[in-house]
């Protein structure tokens, strides 16, 4: 069954930032989301079986499965190589996640962080490509594709091996297009030139360009009065031939809006925009911020229960709108008497399964010294 771009909505629902209450999903805020999310005619919610804990999976049960007709939204989640043991594990999860969500079929299945090292081999030792084929037979995937966090080398051999694969997602913004860790641009143009239907992730990079410094923010109101940064992130990428859809991992009412306004009559990009866009791009690369997304897979397996994300928010509102006071404040009273930035063992647990591939380690020595000291 091959995708229809033109059917697909332009912006989805990413379920990996979820409003809480304390640690618990805020059910009725993101049922809340969920309305407004589909009122505005649109219906691709993505989650994974490590979001939230677990709980993201059971959040769509609740908030999306339970509420809406099956036929009327399109359900997609991810299958994660890190707790793969032996082949049996992919059924296991796999139905775990049915049970979870609440679903007999999943629109759009993915294999998680495919990506050199451990994940790539895992997927590749325990035949997950046929294996995702096999589901797909049985009707229990609709679509079947990857998440991707690799090289443009590795990219191109997977393709050539799998040519199986329906659409890849792929961390996509105007900041990493040229990030040489990231390669945005260089996955994108591999993806767009074979004609594979692109899922883009992190399009405002886990919130950082939600929030540039006041200079680049003054770029855009110039521009656009009234705009939002986001609204400039999303533009960029929806204006880009052969994405399929974009995912925002909204944690209010607010931020959902916007978005919904961004594309209710979506104006792609001018020339003079996206010269303004590469302004903003040179202001943001001359500040020493530390490229987290906030994607939290470090959390989960930290010895020491480090909020490891929390801490490298701070680091970077102090360096781009010199608020040192208000984070150490922070810091001390919410962050620091669960675990602080000194507490890391340097195990590397967390830079082993970092999507941005960032030396956690070493960045959290820095923190300790802002923060600390």
């Amino acid at each position: 069954m091959s995708i229809d771009l033109t059917k697909m909505p332009k912006l989805g629902f990413g379920l990996m930032r979820l409003p809480t209450n304390g640690d618990e999903i805020d059910l009725e805020a993101v049922s809340k989301m969920v309305d407004d999310y589909i009122a505005a005619g649109l219906n691709y919610f993505d989650t994974a079986y490590v979001y939230h804990g677990g709980n993201s999976e059971r959040a769509a049960k609740e908030c999306i499965v339970k509420r809406y007709p099956r036929d009327s939204f399109y359900l997609a989640t991810k299958l994660p190589a890190w707790s793969i043991k032996t082949a049996d594990d992919r059924d296991r999860i796999f139905n775990e996640q049915c049970e979870r969500a609440g679903v007999e079929y999943f629109d759009f299945y993915l294999l998680h962080s495919v990506e050199e090292g451990g994940n790539y081999d895992t997927y590749e030792k325990f035949d997950c490509f046929e294996w995702g084929l096999q589901k797909k037979r049985e009707g229990k995937i609709r679509h079947f594709g990857f998440s991707f966090h690799g090289t443009p080398a590795l990219l191109e051999k997977l393709l050539d091996d799998h040519p199986e694969v329906e659409f890849v997602q792929i961390q996509l913004n105007y900041l990493d297009w040229d990030n040489p860790v990231i390669s945005s641009g260089r996955l994108y143009e591999i993806l767009n030139e074979r004609g594979i239907p692109i899922i883009v992730m992190e399009p405002v990079k886990g919130g950082t360009l939600a929030s540039p410094p006041p200079e680049a923010l003054g770029k855009f109101e110039a521009a656009r009065k009234g705009a939002s940064a986001a609204s400039w992130a999303l533009r960029f990428v929806a204006s880009l031939p052969g994405v399929m859809t974009i995912l925002s991992g909204m944690s209010n009412s607010e931020q959902m809006k916007d978005n919904i306004s961004t594309f209710t009559g979506f104006e792609p990009l001018s020339d003079s925009e996206k010269q303004v866009i590469e302004q903003v791009k040179e202001i943001m690369r001359g500040k020493p911020t530390i490229g987290c997304t906030s994607c939290r897979y470090c959390c989960d397996g930290c010895p020491q229960g480090i909020k490891i994300p929390d801490i490298f928010t701070l680091i970077n509102s102090m360096r781009i709108y010199n608020e040192g006071w208000r984070a150490k404040n922070y810091y001390n009273t919410n962050i620091a008497p669960i675990a602080k930035a000194s507490d890391c063992i340097g195990c590397g647990q967390c830079e082993g399964v970092c999507p941005q591939h960032l030396p956690i380690i070493e960045y959290l020595k820095e923190a300790a010294q802002e923060l600390e000291n």
